[in-house]
């Protein structure tokens, strides 16, 4: 995010988070992490990060530990995370966000493209160029703009990744020929020039190499 506006955002996040659920801990509006396991290894996630010096900033007051149970976790941002810690190696899937801050957009571009391609690339901004400038130099799978998540739903728009993050696609025709197998058919044609080829080698085959080479 631009540097400079990490206070901002995290004071509308924080508000947009608390009139969306009022609660965390029992409400059904609020997804739960899908296995315990998965629960922990959030857990470990922060742990990491505070440890190595990263500040934990809640998007609701109710505590991670009041909705452990139900593995219900608040959201939380992370400010002043390093290419160290685990949360910037490994995929989160989790209600976690680092906030990293940019002075400039080749800054930004720059950050992206040292990194593996990414699955989905999320804009936001109105400044059209600015839009064009992102989208043309850089790789992901997808990408959304003012919007997260969505591309991912309209059908007959291919979904997948690049590189690490995935290969091929679903959805629309570009599933179907991803998850279906092409096969090729040669017919030689009843005056084939084939037989030119066949052995013994003479003036004529020599020709005929040379003609097929030509230009090369």
């Amino acid at each position: 995010m631009p540097a400079g506006e990490e206070q901002r955002f995290i004071e509308a996040a924080q508000k947009a988070t608390q009139r969306f659920y009022p609660t965390i801990s029992g409400n059904p509006d609020y997804s739960a992490i899908i296995t315990p396991r998965h629960y922990q290894r959030l857990q470990a996630l922060l742990a990491d990060s505070e440890a190595q010096g990263a500040q934990l900033i809640p998007l609701h007051p109710e505590q991670p530990q009041a909705a452990e149970q139900g593995r219900q976790l608040p959201p939380m941002l992370l400010q002043g995370t390093t290419a160290e810690m685990r949360i910037s190696q490994e995929e989160i899937f989790g209600p976690l966000l680092p906030l990293i801050p940019y002075r400039t957009l080749d800054e930004a571009l720059n950050y992206i493209n040292d990194r593996p391609r990414p699955l989905a690339l999320y804009y936001f901004g109105r400044d059209r160029e600015l839009t064009r400038r992102v989208l043309e130099n850089t790789h992901s799978g997808g990408a959304a703009i003012n919007n997260t998540l969505l591309h991912v739903a309209q059908e007959d728009m291919p979904f997948g990744g690049i590189g690490p993050s995935g290969m091929g696609h679903y959805h629309g025709r570009e599933g179907f020929e991803t998850f279906s197998k092409k096969k090729s058919v040669m017919y030689d044609s009843k005056f084939s020039t084939v037989p030119q080829l066949y052995p013994p080698y003479g003036k004529r085959a020599k020709l005929l190499l040379k003609w097929m080479m030509r230009g090369k």
